[in-house]
């Protein structure tokens, strides 16, 4: 089968293109393809915008995206406050032309009770994972250079950042999809807890709040 091949980031600059047909019956078959050498540790597939297992067959014309692994400090649960500026630095990018922002802040009333502080807990070293799957996601999908994001926890007092999302794109519309679908997304599979600390009690919230 004849599919078409997308690389990014430091896998294009390796190979020194970003896309290119090759032959290949499953996804496994793709790497070899490529003639790149070893395959990187944590590299991920992609088969038309979708995570795929490397024994998946694949169709004439299928798109796959080979995602390398994320490293560095784009992906960080951490008790310090956070820097918006920090965050923007990490997906700064001459091919950017716009730079999306989230940042989400404690808040004085929660379901109709005075918040005092937050309190988040998270599994850190998977958290950091899911983070960075959510953004090789993100990659597959859309039309971006670069995704970061920085989640407290600990303890977090009113006004203060407790996380930081920064998506970069050669156009806004596309940065500011993927800001959005990445903050949706954080709130759905990454292990972190938040407990609401309010005057006189105090409530453990989850996920997806």
């Amino acid at each position: 089968m004849t599919v078409v091949v997308r690389l990014f980031a430091g896998l294009r600059e390796r190979a020194g293109w970003s896309s290119r047909e090759v032959e290949a019956a499953t996804v496994a078959d793709v790497w070899p393809a490529l003639g790149l050498g070893d395959e990187p540790e944590g590299l991920l597939y992609a088969v038309n915008r979708e995570y795929a297992e490397p024994g998946r067959e694949l169709r004439e014309g299928d798109e796959v995206a080979l995602i390398p692994p994320v490293s560095g400090g784009a992906f960080r649960v951490t008790e310090e406050p956070l820097s918006l500026d920090a965050v923007v630095a990490e997906v700064a990018d001459e091919r950017a032309g716009g730079i999306a922002t989230f940042t989400g802040t404690v808040r004085r009333q929660s379901r109709g009770r005075e918040v005092t502080h937050l309190e988040y807990e998270a599994y850190a070293e998977m958290a950091e994972d899911v983070m960075g799957q959510i953004a090789a996601d993100l990659l597959a999908r859309h039309d971006l250079c670069a995704v970061a994001i920085h989640h407290r926890v600990g303890r977090v007092e009113l006004g203060e950042a407790s996380v930081v999302i920064a998506v970069s794109a050669p156009h806004r519309q596309a940065a500011l999809e993927a800001c959005r679908e990445a903050i949706d997304t954080l709130k759905e599979t990454v292990p972190l807890w938040k407990k609401e600390v309010y005057e006189g009690g105090e409530e453990w919230i989850g996920r997806g709040s």
